[in-house]
């Protein structure tokens, strides 16, 4: 693993950006991944279209926590219908590492999140985890 994104990874391991709840977000989701116990809630206040706000909460190892914490980066400012275009190739390439096929539910769960929200927005999104 590359020294400089080992790094990064542990530093959004142990401090979070935009861990939290937020009071009254217009979309709340939940997830799990079953296979090693992460879960992680991710909270949206949505204006003019746009993610105005973010927040995500929940345990789990350093990748699913520091992926949660590199999209809610991401989403912030964010069109709802860009953010619909995320994929798992842009999860990975923001971890920066190569992540083994007994850990990819850990480095997409927050991904998942974000396609709940999505589909609890109204918007359609046509790619699935399992499918990627």
């Amino acid at each position: 693993m590359d020294s400089l994104y080992a790094d990064e990874i542990l530093d959004h391991y142990k401090h979070p950006r935009n861990f939290g709840h937020l009071e009254n977000p217009d979309i709340h989701v939940d997830a799990n991944n079953p296979l090693c116990g992460d879960k992680l809630s991710m909270d949206i206040r949505v204006k003019d279209g746009k993610v105005a706000d973010v927040s995500f909460s929940g345990r789990g190892c350093a990748i699913s926590q520091a992926a949660a914490s590199m999209l809610t980066e991401r989403m912030l400012g964010a069109s709802l219908e860009e953010l619909a275009g995320t994929t798992r190739d842009d999860i990975l390439e923001m971890l920066g590492i190569e992540v083994s096929y007994a850990r990819m539910k850990c480095a997409t769960l927050s991904l998942g999140l974000l396609r709940l929200a999505l589909a609890e927005a109204g918007l359609s999104v046509s790619e699935h985890l399992e499918e990627e």
